[in-house]
């Protein structure tokens, strides 16, 4: 292992892929330990660095072992988090005191970009990214770090779950760059068209490689860029069931009283276990595909 000066410990062959100008996308590491149940988790974290490999990229799972951030984690130290109990969830305030504590933690969407970029790593996929909620202003903080982070997001759009409208104006205020992946039409992670109309697309990793590399020559813009790239609709979740699961979730917060950070984790248990099954089936199959995109993008840029 090596220490960077931003004391992030990276794993020797993410490390050696960064020294070589080989590509490298940067993983999540809370699909690992809180997103999927066990031991499907495991099993399936492996699948998505195996995705990347089959794309000539080096994954680079981000994760926090007994206080230390590590870019690329082994199968040993990614099991751990996989298995261990009492893991952490954190987002980019909580970095600091996990460290200072020597916590185990998973990284959310905003803790593995903000690493990530320290670290060197531009290309970072992940399932669906968070935003505003329906029920009441509570915002991730997904967006405003995207505002403020030079990473590339390969993800299925945000979880439909959220209010996908107020998402899509929140990050047009906040500068943050959406490109549709093959569509004009914004997907909701679940399902492939969440309603909203996007003003730029493109059809393949060179066109993305592309603006990410008009975005360094301008150097006007420090913010990320996101990839919507939709769930095929043959795999999909039926819309009709999605919605019907949706309001029967809200209805269920509103009588239980449950509000803030429990709110997705609820509604996706919720989902879950009102669709047997079938929306983790699409969870996979989403985050399968943009780790596989986010390959070709990180080969393209590279």
């Amino acid at each position: 292992m090596i220490v960077t000066d931003l004391h992030i410990r990276v794993g020797p062959e993410v490390a050696e892929a960064l020294r070589t100008g080989q590509p490298v996308v940067a993983l999540e590491s809370t699909i690992v330990a809180h997103g999927l149940p066990r031991p499907d988790n495991l099993r399936v974290a492996r699948e998505i660095e195996l995705a990347v490999r089959a794309t000539g990229a080096i994954p680079a799972t981000i994760g926090m072992l007994e206080g230390v951030l590590t870019v690329g984690l082994d199968d040993a130290q990614l099991t751990r988090l996989a298995t261990a109990e009492g893991v952490a969830k954190l987002s980019v305030r909580d970095l600091a005191v996990a460290a200072a504590a020597g916590a185990d933690g998973a990284t959310t969407v905003a803790a593995t970009s903000a690493v990530a970029v320290a670290a060197g790593i531009d290309v970072f996929a992940t399932g669906g990214l968070g935003g505003v909620h329906r029920e009441a202003f509570d915002e991730s903080n997904d967006l405003i770090t995207l505002a403020r982070t030079p990473i590339t997001v390969v993800c299925a759009g945000v979880k439909s779950i959220l209010d996908v409208g107020a998402t899509l104006e929140r990050l047009e205020t906040l500068g943050v760059t959406v490109l549709g992946y093959g569509t004009r039409r914004f997907p909701g992670f679940y399902i492939t068209d969440a309603g909203f109309d996007l003003d730029w697309s493109v059809e393949t990793p060179e066109q993305v490689a592309a603006v990410m590399a008009a975005r360094r020559a301008q150097a006007v813009h420090g913010g990320g860029l996101v990839v919507a790239n939709p769930v095929p609709v043959g795999e999909q979740l039926d819309p009709d069931l999605h919605d019907r699961t949706l309001a029967e979730g809200l209805t269920k917060l509103r009588s239980e009283g449950i509000t803030g950070k429990a709110v997705t984790p609820f509604l996706l248990a919720h989902f879950h276990a009102a669709t047997e099954g079938k929306s983790l089936a699409v969870n996979v199959r989403i985050i399968l595909r943009n780790a596989e995109l986010a390959g070709r993008v990180a080969v393209a840029a590279a």
